[in-house]
């Protein structure tokens, strides 16, 4: 087992939770059903498949290949849903039980998918005339294992 890798992959995780608050939080009114062209996913749709993204990553540390494609729920709620998955996967992480599917390979499709999406909402929220603000985020507080919504306040924000 490489725990260097696992390391690396549970301090992603809670970078991408750290990412998250700043995107997920105060959304106006209406966010979720925001998309960027009308073939493209609603804010929702995305947040829900980031949540299914988390899921996933579970069942592929177990060398289970299950994929759910959740219905999104209203904005809030997926916000916590998305947590609780993203709580679940970091436990699963942090056990002493060995990992089936590399920390490389969990990296590069759900946490990776996970962060892409993460910056499309960012981009949302300035199409919603509600953008986020910049920050340093090499001077981040970001601790492994937190991975909910209570995150550190940043620490360098600009713009």
């Amino acid at each position: 087992m490489n725990d260097d890798g696992r390391a690396l992959l549970r301090h992603a995780v809670a970078t991408l939770a750290y990412r998250a608050r700043k995107v997920l939080r105060d959304a106006p009114e209406g966010f979720g059903d925001l998309r960027a062209a009308p073939a493209a996913r609603r804010a929702g749709r995305i947040l829900a498949h980031m949540g299914d993204l988390m899921d996933w990553g579970c069942h592929l540390a177990d060398g289970e290949h299950v994929w759910n494609d959740s219905r999104p729920l209203p904005w809030d709620d997926e916000a916590r849903r998305f947590y609780g998955a993203i709580e679940a996967f970091d436990d699963r992480l942090a056990r002493d039980e060995p990992l089936v599917s590399t920390p490389e390979r969990l990296f590069q499709g759900p946490v990776a998918d996970a962060l892409w999406h993460l910056g499309q909402l960012a981009l949302l929220r300035r199409l919603a005339e509600a953008p986020i603000r910049g920050e340093n985020y090499f001077r981040a507080e970001i601790t492994v294992g937190r991975v909910g919504p209570d995150q550190a306040d940043p620490r360098r924000e600009f713009g």
